[in-house]
């Protein structure tokens, strides 16, 4: 499944919850079953940069395709996380580079978080697609 395909599946979960109330249980929930990283991963050099929490992301490749591992010391930044790396995680890295991540606005997610979140999720998906384009480079 792609990209698009992983993206609808997850607009049409969140289509069942009534509320944001819901929506944000939803969310930590999902990252609550992110695994924990490491702590010998958790360093400073794959710290997300403009996150008020702090947010680790572990990338590697495996056959050309992005691997996500990721951890976040609250838990709704590990949600938020967490959504990334049900959606990119294990996707060809040339396909994480062409992902129209402004579609993930149709979640209504930026519009229920705090400007300092929603600018998060604009650090974390930056910080992916940098790790995509490097394994699409070989470096």
């Amino acid at each position: 499944m792609g990209y698009e395909e992983r993206l609808q599946e997850l607009l049409d979960e969140l289509d069942l919850f009534q509320d944001w109330t819901e929506r944000y249980e939803y969310i930590i929930g999902l990252g609550k079953q992110l695994p924990p990283l490491p702590e010998a991963l958790k360093t400073d050099d794959i710290l997300i940069k403009g996150c008020q929490s702090r947010v680790w992301l572990h990338t590697e490749s495996r056959d050309g395709k992005l691997i996500l591992a990721a951890d976040s010391d609250s838990l709704i930044t590990k949600g938020l996380i967490a959504l990334f790396v049900r959606l990119l995680s294990g996707l060809p890295a040339e396909e994480v580079i062409k992902a129209d991540m402004s579609k993930l606005d149709q979640t209504g997610l930026k519009d229920h978080l705090a400007p300092t979140r929603a600018n998060a999720l604009n650090s974390m998906a930056g910080q992916i697609k940098q790790a995509a384009a490097r394994i699409a480079s070989g470096s």
